[in-house]
């Protein structure tokens, strides 16, 4: 009995993880594409999709979850072993662009069917780990502004949002767009525009 619950369940998150991997690749593809058509492109019936996801905001979302996941992981990483706030902003936002690049367009199909602030809910972690960058920075002179942490987080949360729309759109080139949101980020903490220039640069090289 155990054997066979076991082999129902990992039938069944194989099933799962196969939809969810179709339905990325759907969606980038065809970002109006409905539940059959990704039920027809990953091999199973629309009852199976809904078995999992009982709505596309749901899948949606699911989706979503899993790109948060990805880019915390890779937030993280960029700043392992930094100790300067600059630095680790700026590698930070290069690592974290290098896996947004594939959910960009997901982003922009999300804000239809998850509200802003749900993505921003998602990001929270992301975010307090920003925030506590820009209050070193901040506290060190190596950034300059108005706002408290907290605020500056939000805003240059939203530049990288403006950014990978703009990229959507063709008005920044995908290679250029990292080193881009590095220096953007940066700037818009204070940090003069040729030295955050200089060390994007420098860490893209």
């Amino acid at each position: 009995m155990t054997r066979m619950t076991t082999g129902t369940s990992s039938r069944a998150d194989a099933n799962r993880r196969r939809i969810l991997d179709v339905a990325l690749a759907e969606l980038l593809r065809d970002p109006d594409a409905s539940m059959d058509q990704i039920a027809r492109a990953a091999g199973v019936v629309r009852r199976t999709v809904y078995g999992h996801f009982p709505s596309r905001e749901a899948l949606v979302g699911a989706l979503v979850d899993e790109a948060v996941e990805v880019v915390a992981a890779a937030h993280a990483r960029g700043l392992e072993g930094v100790t300067g706030p600059a630095e680790a902003m700026a590698r930070s936002i290069l690592a974290v662009w290098d896996i947004a690049d594939r959910y960009r367009l997901l982003i922009a199909l999300a804000q239809r069917s998850v509200t802003m602030q749900g993505i921003r809910e998602r990001l929270a972690p992301v975010r307090e780990a920003s925030v506590e960058q820009f209050r070193r920075g901040l506290d060190q002179g190596v950034f300059a502004s108005p706002l408290p942490p907290e605020a500056l987080a939000y805003v240059t949360e939203q530049v990288l949002f403006g950014l990978m729309e703009a990229v959507n759109d063709g008005l920044l080139p995908a290679e250029d767009a990292g080193r881009a949101a590095a220096v953007t980020m940066l700037t818009s903490a204070g940090m003069p525009a040729a030295d955050a220039a200089d060390l994007v640069t420098g860490l893209s090289t």
